[in-house]
């Protein structure tokens, strides 16, 4: 905790919002994501609220599983890894920006849909995964309880093309917009934040390219 206290804050907050919006029907109609009232800057502190509560307790445990995965080393670092970390107030920064940049699109996709209504983590926390990948891209990555992994610049691009794909065909219910975009907005917010993690990325790529064809 004290090498993550933001981290902390937001796991905890979530779970307990979650825990609470589950026992009381009124918590999920202040707090979700209104596109139609967004729009009409009615209810615009959706945008955040929104990514503090969860459907169920699958979709709950899905998203902060991946949430501790990769936010407490994401603002803390890890030495051994070789990974310096975000830091405490750009890991705040990252979170919350992206959490609301990735409900936009669904905003003006959706301004018109009186029915839509949108929760969960999910934008926000794919910003950290993809934040994360800029820092350690030859991480090895998959899918819970799939038990194959790939480097992080591989698995990265394919999940926006799943995003992407499953946004336009998929029937499910995910608002795949919202992971498309948190992950891109994790990305450009990353650059912003830390600069110098550009440098690092292409040099861990390219050594990992030559650990490859050698």
């Amino acid at each position: 905790m004290s090498a993550a206290p933001v981290a902390s804050f937001i796991f905890a907050l979530t779970i307990a919002w979650s825990l609470f919006a589950f026992s009381n029907e009124n918590l999920y109609g202040r707090f979700m994501l209104h596109p139609y009232s967004v729009s009409r800057r009615e209810h615009v502190y959706t945008l955040i609220t929104s990514g503090f509560i969860h459907k169920d307790w699958g979709h709950l445990f899905f998203n902060m599983f991946s949430f501790y995965i990769f936010a407490f080393t994401l603002e803390a670092g890890n030495p051994m890894a070789g990974i310096p970390g975000l830091g405490h107030w750009q890991f705040a920064v990252l979170y919350i920006v992206s959490m609301v940049l990735s409900d936009l699109p669904s905003v003006a996709k959706h301004r018109n849909d009186y029915w839509y209504h949108s929760l969960g983590a999910s934008g926000a926390i794919s910003g950290v995964v993809f934040s994360f990948i800029l820092f350690a891209p030859m991480t090895g990555m998959g899918i819970i309880f799939i038990p194959v992994y790939i480097p992080a610049i591989i698995f990265g691009p394919l999940y926006l093309i799943y995003c992407s794909y499953a946004s336009k065909y998929s029937r499910d219910n995910i608002n795949h917009d919202a992971h498309f975009y948190g992950a891109l907005s994790g990305l450009l917010l990353t650059l912003a934040l830390k600069p110098a993690v550009l440098h690092s990325f292409i040099v861990q790529v390219s050594d990992g390219v030559r650990s490859w064809m050698h």
